[in-house]
């Protein structure tokens, strides 16, 4: 089941993300080697592997903060790979951090409405007429109730505890209406007992919503993901469904160990 020996390069419009020979280097270092992927629409994919393994540089690959060296990163059938992020967030990539990046001095709402706003082009008019930005504020109260934030929505956010501040993230990502959303380490920081409920808030997001979400705790990748995807060094070690990589004694060597999942 080693996908680097068949990577399934095919890209058509059935998927939502994928990518075709994408590397990366640094010097002497290659941090991205050939990765072929393809995401089908409303996928729920993990991506795993030991810490050095090129997760988040991937996701940085797709994002657009980092150039490949070489290959293609396709957006449906687009190839979106000389874009700059801000153009793939507007044809429906969004993505968040392992650390959050958020405006302290606003209350949830505002910052989510600014996020629709930005969105709409009317940023520069949001704080001169509130009253202009009705349904904005609307579309940002749906949101933060999807995410079970609307009980929090006028708090400020540097006093909201971390774990809503983590879902507040991945509000402000929605605001941008994704096709496709990158969750990097959403959980990051939130104590243990309290990651799956954001998990839970992300499992009920849209089924036309596809999601690649970077995760340690396999707790959480088993039991949210539909599809893992395993990188080792820059290169996708395998791929398949929670079952198969479990049972796979390769993935148990070298990441989730023979003592863990039987």
């Amino acid at each position: 089941m080693n996908a680097a020996a068949n990577p399934n390069p095919t890209v058509g419009r059935q998927n939502a993300l994928s990518t075709r020979g994408l590397s990366k280097s640094f010097g002497s270092l290659t941090v991205a080697n050939d990765i072929a992927l393809n995401l089908p629409v409303g996928a729920r994919y993990a991506l795993i592997g030991p810490n050095g393994a090129g997760k988040t540089t991937l996701i940085n690959l797709m994002t657009g903060m980092l150039a490949p060296n070489s290959g293609q990163i396709f957006l449906g059938g687009d190839d979106v790979t000389a874009l700059a992020p801000q153009q793939r967030v507007r044809r429906g990539l969004a993505r968040t951090f392992q650390i959050n990046t958020l405006f302290a001095g606003l209350n949830a709402l505002e910052a989510v409405t600014l996020a629709v706003c930005e969105r709409r082009g009317v940023t520069g008019r949001f704080w001169q007429n509130i009253a202009v930005n009705k349904d904005a504020i609307e579309e940002a109260y749906e949101i933060l109730v999807k995410l079970k934030l609307g009980d929090c929505c006028y708090q400020p956010t540097r006093e909201l505890p971390y774990g809503r501040q983590r879902l507040l993230e991945i509000a402000l990502a929605l605001a941008t209406k994704p096709k496709v959303l990158l969750l990097d380490e959403p959980a990051a920081g939130v104590p243990q007992e309290e990651s799956g409920d954001i998990f839970e808030v992300v499992a009920g997001l849209s089924d036309d919503l596809t999601l690649l979400f970077i995760e340690h705790d396999m707790h959480v990748v088993f039991r949210f993901a539909t599809h893992i995807i395993v990188l080792v060094g820059g290169a996708v070690f395998t791929q398949g469904t929670p079952a198969e990589i479990a049972a796979d004694p390769g993935v148990r060597e070298v990441y989730l160990g023979a003592r863990k999942h039987g």
